[in-house]
């Protein structure tokens, strides 16, 4: 299952962040936290919890933040 993170990039962004950034405030590397935001490894629970603290979310918005479902539309071509 693969998740979408785009809330999460927004949050990042409007707490005036960046990406690398955010890595460096949760202990991770820019490229690991990119892994993570593409979908390519899983956040772990600490990642998540670190990210919870630096970006003030709450816990009852985790999942939308973290476990929202990607829905992968393809384009159709009606030419």
């Amino acid at each position: 299952m693969r998740y979408n993170y785009d809330k999460l990039r927004g949050r990042i962004r409007e707490k005036r962040m960046s990406e690398t950034g955010l890595a460096r405030a949760i202990g991770l590397s820019a490229s690991a936290l990119s892994l993570k935001l593409n979908g390519k490894i899983a956040f772990t629970q600490t990642d998540i919890g670190a990210c919870m603290d630096v970006l003030d979310i709450g816990k009852g918005d985790v999942a939308d933040y973290f476990f929202c479902e990607s829905t992968n539309k393809m384009l159709v071509n009606d030419g």
